[in-house]
């Protein structure tokens, strides 16, 4: 299986009664993946999850890119009575076209080319557990419908199956983009927003939890070299930038300065950051467009330069952009080659 492709499925070890985390201490850890949390904004936001997660609610996370989205989710498996069972998480946008449905539902032996024997699929390696679905509103219609019907408990077949399949899954989704205008468009089907949010969660983006930037810059200090410290000119610094890449732009930006570092202190001058994310016109939004200008020129020429700034990386471009590397790529393929070939040139 490509790298991509590859999810991630964990379980606790044995069921425990949860031992209660001071939300004071700003380090926690949910499946693995450590949490810093100070600001008033995210400790609040994981006292929520631990109240949700003791029913079987489906739930879903809306925030920016970066904003720390899969660890609410996992927060929600940590707390919750499904925590001895599996975890497994999967991006939908990572998944091509062609293969969401062999890998969320299985296979049979011979069902296409290539499949020389059965596979079960993400939602029966995740029975009893927690299935995490990111970037949830890259499904195509299709598997929209079947994953709705899934959710409302119908059994199902592996493709090429003769056999229904039945599982009992938690959902927890998340998405950058705003399904409710998606809904209205069409292009995302009402009964599947309101199964998959019925309760909902916003990850505020790190610009609006000031707090949580020095922790964040520190603890991915210690990770990088423990030896460093930041002056007080970098900490005000860090704490000004308004992080449109959110937590993975900061993590990038430390790890960066950590690794040029010249001295034992990284200073203001150290710290080298992404450009400031463009105005970049998402499809709920009305924007004026210049006189020269359209609004599909104005987008192009924004993707286009993105792009160039990030060295032709399309999945550093995605992030900075607030879009999917999969919607990236199509809009690339519209635009050609040679777009993008002069985009570098100029």
């Amino acid at each position: 299986m490509p790298e991509e492709l590859k999810y991630h499925a964990e379980a606790c070890p044995t069921r425990r009664k949860v031992k209660r985390v001071s939300l004071s201490q700003q380090a926690q850890s949910f499946l693995g993946m450590p949490a810093v949390v100070s600001s008033p904004a995210m400790r609040q936001l994981i006292e929520l999850a631990e109240r949700i997660a003791q029913s079987n609610a489906a739930v879903l996370i809306t925030g920016e890119s970066g904003s720390g989205k899969e660890l609410v989710a996992r927060a929600v498996h940590h707390f919750s009575l499904r925590c001895s069972k599996p975890w497994v998480d999967v991006s939908c946008a990572a998944l091509p076209e062609h293969l969401v449905e062999s890998e969320l539902f299985g296979y049979e032996k011979g069902a296409f080319s290539g499949a020389e024997a059965p596979k079960p699929g993400l939602f029966e390696l995740a029975n009893h557990g927690t299935l995490f679905l990111d970037e949830v509103g890259e499904l195509e219609p299709r598997m929209q419908v079947k994953l709705l019907r899934v959710l409302d408990g119908v059994a199902y077949y592996r493709l090429g199956g003769t056999r229904k399949v039945s599982v009992d899954v938690r959902i927890v989704a998340a998405t950058n983009q705003d399904l409710e205008h998606m809904v209205e468009t069409g292009s995302f089907r009402g009964d599947l927003y309101h199964r998959l949010g019925q309760i909902c969660l916003r990850v505020p983006p790190l610009r609006e939890r000031v707090e949580d930037i020095v922790p964040l810059a520190e603890h991915f200090l210690r990770q990088t070299n423990a030896r460093l410290s930041f002056t007080g000119e970098a900490l005000h610094l860090l704490e000004r930038h308004t992080w449109p890449g959110n937590v993975r732009e900061l993590r990038n930006a430390v790890t960066k300065a950590a690794v040029l570092a010249r001295s034992d202190e990284i200073g203001a001058e150290d710290l080298m950051f992404a450009p400031q994310r463009p105005t970049f016109t998402p499809p709920n939004v009305i924007s004026v467009p210049a006189a020269s200008e359209n609004l599909d020129g104005m987008e192009k020429s924004t993707i286009l330069r993105v792009l160039a700034q990030t060295n032709g990386h399309q999945q550093k471009a995605a992030e900075l952009l607030g879009i999917s590397r999969r919607t990236l790529s199509r809009k690339l393929k519209l635009y050609g080659r040679e777009a993008v070939r002069q985009s570098f040139a100029s």
